[in-house]
């Protein structure tokens, strides 16, 4: 039997969006991942400060965004456990419900690998992981200086190409916030899952 590479994508996931299909898919065909699981968070530390959408809706959200296709799973690891939500703890559970031999490659965001060396425990996340940041021309890398925080980062990260989105979460909730259309920024059976739910409308009650 092959070994087995798996991609995984964190991230609110409020809401998932096809920004996030996109890169999980770019990673899966261009790294040969067998599979590739996306991990909704249950409250991000530097997101504390911030009113999420309750957890329950944006897993169901993220298995909405990801039916139909194989090679994509839910993770609830995130999700069912207590806070306070660390990368680098998600990554140690998911590594260690895999095969001894498996590869796990960790999916970020170019910006997020600039802010790399001020994460937790960021030298265990790349021994745990390899990571795989999507390209940005508008975001410069300063390699000397994530080199020098982080020794070795260099040589566990891929960089990927991918098409280029302007697509972000926060957009998406302004947008149902104002009455705005937000069909073919997420997939329909998440935008009917949004309008059912009200979700992202103003005076909506999470009690």
């Amino acid at each position: 039997m092959s070994r087995q590479r798996v991609g995984l994508l964190g991230g609110s996931f409020d809401p998932p969006h096809i920004g996030h299909l996109i890169l999980a898919e770019e990673a899966r065909d261009q790294l040969a991942l067998t599979q590739v699981l996306l991990a909704p968070a249950g409250q991000p530390p530097h997101k504390q400060d911030k009113t999420m959408t309750p957890v329950d809706d944006r897993v169901h959200m993220t298995e909405l965004a990801l039916s139909g296709n194989p090679y994509f799973q839910l993770s609830r690891v995130d999700a069912d456990r207590p806070g306070p939500h660390y990368t680098i703890d998600l990554v140690k559970l998911v590594a260690a419900q895999l095969p001894p031999d498996a590869e796990l490659f960790f999916l970020m965001g170019f910006d997020s690998l600039r802010d790399l060396p001020t994460w937790r425990e960021p030298a265990q996340l790349i021994r745990t992981a390899s990571l795989v940041a999507l390209t940005r021309p508008d975001t410069p890398i300063d390699w000397e200086m994530l080199e020098a925080r982080l020794p070795g980062v260099r040589e566990r990260i891929t960089l990927l190409d991918m098409p280029e989105l302007e697509i972000a979460s926060r957009d998406l909730r302004e947008r149902v916030r104002v009455g705005r259309s937000i069909r073919y920024m997420v997939t329909e059976p998440v935008r009917a899952y949004i309008e059912e739910k009200r979700l992202y409308r103003p005076g909506r009650s999470w009690g």
